[in-house]
């Protein structure tokens, strides 16, 4: 409408909203390795309880989130609720957390996830065309394959800037393709244990593991593989009716995610032995060339549909943390801008785009991923520290829905369990560089955010002023023309 303010519009509803949880938490990891948790847990009935356990886990995580999403309406996830409830408490230390999960997720760890999905999702796709053609050339296939990799992240950028409604026609449609692929894994494992190729799971729990660290380790192994279930509380801003719709999205998407990785690990086991499945570099892969003859290509395609929908979910997400650390100044001005005509962040979604450039054409990222990503447990249990100071301070807010205290406290350890588990059990010097990195934060939030008068004024305006050029921007409360 003429005169209305530009901004984000809110164009996601409830079906959408679970597409994007499912896209986020169902990854290639299901398709890849789930055979962490049984190597860890030593038999595939305590396997199956890990993974069940674990859904239940993110599940009430995400319900935390959902109140946090009622109370502070905003995009962003844990940069929102971090400024909401931490921010009035001290004029410095306030606002650091904030700045700090916004200062790694949008320069680091998402933008790094994003660059190793769209290389997954290249060496899936490009992989079963190789074996085909008979193409052994290593140096030119890994060319290949990076170039396919950066094709899919341009078309992943673009369609993220182009418009939302693109964006959710896409997601939907790949969303569907990767539950397909899902399913497709459970009806041959229900086929298998149909004629009677049940001895594997016969086994029972036989052989469980007696070490505290082997079964503390399998629940790390499972809960990683459920990550992304906040996904939706960074895009609150989106969301048609967030306080009904993200509550829903989450009672329905993280029970299915649920459901179909224990029905696919029992699929897996239908098939594979306990031996094999620990030894399989790609488990549904192996399931796959099992089981399905010369079919066997639509598994490592369902993988590549998986990983593609699911980047252009993470980057979707954290353009938006990008839009709103901008608007707070924690970021540049231009990141907060959005089209005139698309209502999209495009200076942060061209941003995370080039981020994730660099990051593919840098080589091999997948160590500092892995070392940094110990640190997302460390926002979440920060969240639901958050949420007990909200019932505190914002007492008074209207909470269309709320769960029960224990719910954070819970969370709350199992976060402080993820985030030293594995410096514990493998200690490594570039944990110590992932959180040098973090604290690196804190001088630039003194110098440029804390201090503002040590800003580059002049360079950052007309920086912003480039960005609004460029990609036809404007302040999101600006008057739409």
């Amino acid at each position: 409408m003429k005169g209305a303010a530009v901004g984000l519009k809110r164009e996601l509803g409830l079906f959408s909203a679970i597409n994007l949880i499912l896209a986020v938490m169902i990854g290639s990891g299901i398709f890849v390795s789930p055979a962490s948790a049984l190597k860890y847990s030593g038999s595939v009935g305590m396997c199956l309880v890990v993974w069940a356990i674990c859904g239940v886990i993110s599940l009430l995580g995400a319900l935390a989130f959902a109140e946090l999403s009622t109370v502070v309406p905003r995009s962003g996830a844990e940069y929102a609720y971090f400024m909401d409830s931490f921010t009035p408490l001290h004029p410095f230390w306030g606002p650091l957390p904030a700045f700090l999960y916004s200062w790694l997720m949008v320069i680091i760890i998402r933008p790094a996830e994003v660059a190793v999905i769209v290389l997954t999702f290249s060496e899936y796709l490009c992989q079963p065309v190789m074996d085909a053609l008979c193409i052994a050339n290593p140096q030119g296939v890994q060319q290949v394959k990076k170039a396919v990799a950066l094709a899919g992240l341009g078309i992943i950028t673009y369609i993220n800037s182009r418009s939302v409604r693109l964006y959710v026609k896409v997601q939907n449609i790949f969303g569907s393709f990767k539950v397909l692929a899902c399913l497709v894994v459970i009806a041959c494992g229900v086929y298998e244990l149909s004629i009677g190729n049940t001895a594997n799971l016969a086994q029972g729990f036989a052989g469980t593991s007696a070490s505290p660290k082997n079964i503390a380790l399998s629940f790390y192994s499972g809960l990683w593989a459920y990550d992304g279930w906040s996904a939706v509380s960074t895009v609150t801003e989106e969301i048609k009716q967030p306080e009904r719709n993200i509550p829903k999205s989450i009672m329905i998407s993280v029970p299915i995610v649920t459901a179909l990785y224990v029905c696919m690990n029992i699929a897996y086991m239908s098939v594979l032995s306990v031996p094999e499945m620990v030894g399989s570099q790609a488990v549904a892969v192996t399931f796959g060339e099992r089981i399905l003859g010369p079919f066997a290509f639509i598994i490592p395609l369902g993988v590549a549909l998986s990983t593609f929908g699911c980047a252009l979910s993470v980057q979707f997400g954290v353009t938006r943390l990008c839009y709103v650390s901008g608007q707070d100044g924690f970021m540049l001005q231009g990141f907060s801008f959005v089209h005139h005509k698309r209502h999209t962040p495009a200076p942060a979604v061209a941003f995370q785009g080039l981020v994730a450039f660099i990051f593919i054409a840098s080589g091999d990222i997948v160590r500092l991923i892995e070392f940094a990503s110990f640190m997302i447990w460390v926002s979440y249990g920060t969240a639901m520290v958050s949420l007990l100071v909200l019932r505190r301070t914002r007492s008074q807010v209207p909470r269309p829905y709320k769960v029960p205290t224990w719910i954070p406290i819970f969370i709350c350890l199992v976060a402080v369990f993820l985030s030293v588990t594995p410096i514990v059990t493998d200690p490594d010097p570039m944990y110590l560089f992932a959180l040098g990195f973090a604290l690196l934060g804190v001088p630039v939030y003194y110098c440029c955010c804390y201090k503002k008068t040590l800003q580059p004024k002049a360079c950052l305006n007309r920086l912003t002023y480039c960005l609004q050029v460029l990609f036809e921007a404007v302040p999101p409360d600006a008057p739409e023309p």
